[in-house]
């Protein structure tokens, strides 16, 4: 008989996720008896100098398959990944890819133009373009005859100096 040592560390990793497993498949609205998982797309996110750009991997949809919605400066990506048939084999079947409905939202930033938002979808990737809204420029604003530059902290930090 060989010593095993005991890591008390190890046996509740294991544990854990164990219990992770059990529960997520237990609570999961749409594993409901039919085996399948919850699923949402990987997606990143990444500034250019004139945009946002957000990919996400959408393997096996097609551009009808998605719906992008602009709504209070929120984008939101939705679809579904409908199952295949499922072939049966000996009495079991294996079934790894998640499958069902899916949403994301991102917020966006103040200022963003709906109409401006482009997106491509090409072998799977769906991409997602947002121009930044253009920066607010300091106005100028005459009193009398003074002119008034800058923004409201320039000004204050001026009028302090003097």
């Amino acid at each position: 008989m060989a010593l095993v040592r005991w890591e008390p560390m190890r046996e509740l990793s294991t544990l854990q996720s164990e219990m992770n497993r059990l529960f997520s498949g237990f609570f999961d609205e749409q594993g409901q008896g039919n085996g399948s998982r919850r699923w949402a797309p990987a997606i990143d996110v990444f500034e250019r100098e004139d945009a946002i750009v957000l990919k996400a991997d959408l393997p096996g949809l097609d551009e009808d398959d998605v719906r992008i919605e602009v709504n209070d400066n929120v984008l939101a990506i939705a679809g579904e990944r409908r199952s295949e048939a499922q072939e049966e084999k000996s009495g079991y079947y294996r079934v790894e890819r998640s499958y069902g409905a899916f949403a994301r939202s991102i917020v966006l930033p103040e200022g963003v133009d709906p109409e401006k938002i482009e997106a491509d979808f090409d072998r799977g990737v769906l991409e997602v373009t947002v121009p930044k809204p253009e920066q607010r420029q300091p106005r100028r604003i005459s009193i009398g005859n003074r002119t008034i530059e800058g923004t409201p902290t320039e000004r204050d930090e001026k009028s302090s100096d003097s």
